[in-house]
């Protein structure tokens, strides 16, 4: 070993965590990293053991979520996880999200590209990405759509505290201050709902049992914050991530353009190749052997996504974008049978993941019919930045402006 560990926190990182990832795999497959006092793993089977091996659990989520978005589906176990799961998830599969909700995810799609698709011009991270599956959210849950900037600015307050691994005090009170705002703007109105409930979302929360259980209003709270941020940042990084990695690959473009059926194969490399979340932690509730060394009891792991979609010892050619891989299965790749990573695993794989499809299927689809010609604006160079999610900062595109 003759190489140097990378520092997850570094401007180097920063600037290209992948060629960083292939370090650690090759010669640090589990290094500890003083700064944030964990354990890191980055190969492949490591990521998905720590995902579906019950010695690894969610108690992380005390400390790093519960801050700002109270006590969440993500930190419960046993019978208390299976009963609130089984609450939320019947909302984001099956019926209910194909007659509720897909009018709902078009409406919007459409809303926002009709701002823009007669100007020839527009930022697909601005304009649409960053927007899109918020508004999305805040209509399922019957939300005033008056309100929808103070929904993205709470959302991306509460990102940057998730992602605050520097722990930067102004990015930490800025999410502490988000959730003392939500809770006072939601609480009532879940309130007058449990009154007088209607056919949304949050009136389906509000009703919900299971032998004799339901959410109380704190919980629906915290699911409701958890679902603005989770579902909006993952969904926000991956549109925008898909279309640009479709606008460097012509022929693949040209491809999913013909057949919009491609677009959940692209979704899944998308989610492989540039995934939206790059890093999810657990904590070892034992001692417990596992990418060549020990991880003590109570240590918390933090778990490269991002390494784990680019490791060569799970995919052929992993570097390269290839929506027609043979090693990543389009069929399990919204199922807790996935194999790719970037929804976690087990029994805390992501209740939204149907959500997400939907929506990228929907957003990606109503894009390349509205904008025919799509193509990434002259001297335009989009970047990737951030470290516990990345993303493109934007994505500057031109097209012939709509009659």
């Amino acid at each position: 070993m003759n190489r140097e560990a990378p520092d997850i926190l570094s401007p180097e990182f920063a600037a290209d965590p992948y060629s960083a990832y292939r370090v650690l795999r090759d010669d640090f497959p589990l290094l500890h990293h003083e700064a944030t006092q964990s354990y890191v793993v980055s190969r492949h089977e490591d990521v998905e053991r720590a995902f579906k091996d019950p010695v690894f659990t969610t108690d992380n989520y005390d400390w790093q979520l519960e801050p700002v978005h109270g006590r969440t589906i993500l930190q419960m176990s046993g019978r208390e996880h299976a009963v609130r799961r089984a609450l939320v998830a019947p909302a984001f599969r099956g019926n209910t999200l194909e007659q509720s909700f897909l009018p709902v995810i078009e409406r919007n799609a459409r809303e926002l590209i009709d701002a823009f698709r007669g100007t020839g011009s527009a930022d697909l991270v601005a304009d649409f990405a960053t927007r899109f599956p918020v508004h999305v959210i805040a209509d399922m849950l019957g939300l005033d759509r008056a309100d929808h900037d103070r929904f993205h600015r709470w959302y991306t307050a509460i990102i940057g505290f998730l992602g605050n691994l520097a722990q930067d005090p102004d990015v930490a009170e800025a999410g502490l201050r988000t959730r003392d705002e939500f809770a006072a703007y939601l609480l009532p109105i879940i309130r007058e709902r449990r009154a007088a409930p209607g056919d949304d979302l949050l009136s389906t929360l509000c009703a919900a049992e299971i032998d004799g259980t339901r959410m109380s209003d704190e919980d629906i709270k915290a699911f409701c914050s958890l679902l603005l941020t989770a579902g909006g940042e993952t969904t926000d990084k991956a549109i925008s991530s898909l279309v640009h990695n479709l606008l460097r690959h012509p022929e693949q473009l040209a491809a999913v353009r013909a057949d919009h059926g491609l677009i959940p194969r692209a979704f899944a490399e998308t989610l492989r190749h540039t995934p939206p979340v790059h890093m999810i932690m657990r904590q070892a509730g034992e001692d417990v052997a596992i990418g060549g060394g020990l991880v003590p009891k109570g240590a918390t792991l933090t778990c490269l996504i991002g390494a784990a979609g680019r490791d060569e010892r799970r995919y052929a050619d992993p570097d390269v974008f290839d929506i027609h891989r043979t090693d990543l299965s389009t069929t399990t790749a919204f199922s807790a049978a996935a194999d790719h990573l970037a929804f976690a695993l087990g029994r805390h794989f992501c209740v939204g993941a149907l959500l997400a499809k939907a929506e990228v299927e929907v957003g990606v689809g109503q894009l390349l019919d509205a904008l025919p010609d799509l193509a990434v604006a002259p001297g335009a160079r989009p970047r990737e930045q951030g470290v516990f999610t990345r993303g493109l900062d934007a994505l500057p595109v031109r097209f012939t402006p709509a009659g």
